[in-house]
């Protein structure tokens, strides 16, 4: 994402994940018996006592029919929903309480599985509530037998959020994208922390704590196993909570796997490089589009440098509003857009078009798809407690590479991380935290093959512990690919049959790469 001072603490400078925004409304099943409620009138025809809202009793959770929004967007999804309180320093019983917010997806069985789907959220900063719609679509034939837990992760969504009001929020123009200097970094990164003060201790929002969180509801909904479906940094949730409680874990599904072993942020320049040379080559071998942009990556390279060079202002019509703005075209804004481009096929192949529009002048493509993919970040992605996690679990590791400077994010997300880190207040990491997990547990690893920011080796890292797992690497596939293709039938047989290694996946070979853009018509003169 783009890297903007005021808000690099907050948006999330180190995004590993962008949600999929969609919309499933599930009618809540009659199937289990809800509490009983009275008629509409009496038997001499007046009018009874307001009918008393339906309940679903689940362990020791009383739970009730709830609609989770949907961020920016009027859509929303039924759901049952119940109060959850933890203390925020579990060392302390006395400390301050928090309130998390849970929610259940009902399953149409009239008798469900005795394990439950739980939904692990991306980010890190993304909460589960709200990155349900993005993978409703691959888990709904699941809902069949099984509920859905959503728990948001404390700091995010209704999890008592970590989140900071940026100054000249709601100011028309935004952010120049340029990038700010460590040491207007540091002053955000303080002016958040205050805001915070009194309604929070970033300390303690870790994975870690989150794990237990998770134990917690789950005995609370009468112990079941869990079916663990983790998407990005849902994967290392997942990894950790099965490492500290594998008797509670039947099954994990890691789609954009991060190994336990891995510093967040210390690859990132490499994986994005790694992903365009890759993405670009089907450029170059195919000879209508080398024909008409000849070297995509090279084009790049060379705007980076151009801007590198020559910053400046430039206009373009706003995709939603169709209203002309201007905005700091330069090689920090070039990278963050061509990041935002390389998670999805369907975006990676309009970036040769796209860049050599901007390379003549034009960056209204560029600039305006963007826009749309981007949307409003601070909705979705939760940049303080993003910074908890990695400030507390990563930051210490971070290392220089100088091999990172030539590419085209550069060093600028390990540089930014070590500032706002040197600010944020770090929790405890257990000592064991990055050790891979090791397990017999039923693992399905899910990979893309141009994914730009959790590629293939990560899979094949972590599967290599895992004694009963199946990697697959899906043809043409950036990040997060669940919804892909036959996908969800492939994870639906995977839980129920629990068997990675014979599992039926050939129906997946049948995905391809999405062709490139030769113009805006499509991938054909």
């Amino acid at each position: 994402m783009a890297i903007k001072g005021r808000t690099a603490f907050r948006i999330g400078v180190v995004v590993i994940a962008l949600a999929a925004l969609g919309w499933r409304h599930f009618h809540p099943p009659s199937a289990e018996p809800l509490a009983d409620t009275p008629p509409a009138t009496t038997s001499t025809g007046k009018p009874a006592t307001p009918a008393k809202p339906p309940t679903w009793k689940l362990g020791s959770l009383t739970l009730t029919p709830c609609e989770l929004s949907q961020p920016n967007s009027g859509l929303s999804t039924a759901a049952w929903c119940a109060p959850f309180e933890v203390p925020e320093n579990r060392d302390d019983p006395t400390s301050r309480k928090i309130h998390l917010k849970l929610a259940v997806i009902r399953s149409s069985a009239q008798v469900a599985s005795k394990d439950m789907l739980a939904m692990l959220a991306g980010g890190p900063g993304q909460a589960a509530t709200e990155s349900w719609p993005g993978v409703s679509a691959a888990l709904q034939p699941l809902t069949a037998h099984r509920h859905v837990v959503l728990l948001d992760q404390r700091g995010t969504g209704g999890s008592n959020p970590l989140t900071c009001k940026d100054e000249g929020e709601g100011t028309e123009g935004g952010s120049d994208d340029i990038v700010a200097g460590a040491d207007r970094q540091k002053r955000e990164t303080e002016r958040c922390l205050k805001q915070l003060q009194d309604t929070a201790d970033p300390r303690y929002y870790t994975t870690t704590i989150a794990a237990q969180d998770l134990e917690d509801v789950r005995k609370a909904l009468g112990s079941p196993s869990f079916d663990l479906v983790g998407v990005s940094y849902g994967t290392r949730m997942a990894q950790q909570y099965a490492m500290r409680y594998p008797k509670a874990v039947r099954s994990l599904v890691l789609d954009g796997v991060v190994p336990n072993e891995l510093v967040l942020g210390q690859d990132f320049a490499r994986n994005l490089d790694d992903a365009l040379k890759a993405q670009f080559a089907q450029c170059t071998a195919n000879d209508a589009c080398r024909k008409r942009f000849n070297d995509p990556y090279q084009t790049l390279y060379q705007l980076r440098d151009a801007l590198r060079a020559n910053p400046h202002k430039v206009s373009f019509r706003d995709p939603q509003t169709y209203q002309s703005v201007q905005r700091t075209l330069s090689e920090y804004s070039l990278s963050s857009v061509v990041r935002m481009f390389a998670y999805s096929p369907l975006t990676a192949s309009l970036l040769p078009l796209s860049i050599d529009a901007a390379a003549h002048g034009d960056v209204g493509p560029l600039l305006g798809q963007a826009k749309l993919l981007s949307g409003d970040l601070s909705d979705t992605m939760n940049g303080g407690m993003q910074l908890s996690v990695i400030c507390s679990e990563d930051a210490d590791l971070l290392a220089s590479n100088d091999a990172d400077a030539h590419t085209i994010l550069g060093t600028r997300m390990v540089d930014t991380l070590r500032n706002t880190c040197s600010v944020w207040p770090k929790g405890t990491r257990p000592a064991d935290f990055h050790e891979p997990l090791k397990t017999d547990i039923p693992t399905l690893l899910f990979s893309g093959q141009f994914d730009p920011v959790t590629p293939p080796r990560y899979g094949d890292q972590v599967a290599k512990n895992l004694s009963n797992a199946r990697h697959l690497v899906l043809t043409g596939q950036g990040h997060n690919v669940i919804n892909a293709g036959c996908a969800p039938q492939v994870v639906k047989h995977f839980i129920e049959d629990l068997h990675p290694k014979t599992l039926d996946a050939s129906c997946l070979q049948r995905l391809q790469a999405t062709p490139m853009f030769i113009d805006f018509n499509g991938a054909t003169p």
